[in-house]
């Protein structure tokens, strides 16, 4: 999806049923906006990379599906 709108890619994720890893500010402003989504996971650009693999490792642990339904967990 090379050249798609972010909104593009929450509505593909959307339809997959896949939650989004980013770290781009502007997934969150479309998460404040109610922008639909199956979940977003955020981490800012300076967290290592092992934190962040083991926070996304964290949250498919613990939460299913539907509990990050337009929510967004933060890895810090």
């Amino acid at each position: 999806m090379m050249g798609a709108t972010d909104e593009e890619h929450l509505a593909f994720a959307m339809a997959q049923q896949r939650v989004i890893y980013s770290q781009d500010d502007d997934f969150l402003r479309l998460h404040a906006k109610g922008v639909a989504h199956a979940g977003i996971v955020y981490a800012h650009q300076r967290v290592p990379t092992s934190l962040i693999i083991r926070g996304l490792l964290l949250i498919y642990e613990v939460l299913k599906p539907e509990e990050m339904q337009n929510h967004v967990e933060f890895i810090s």
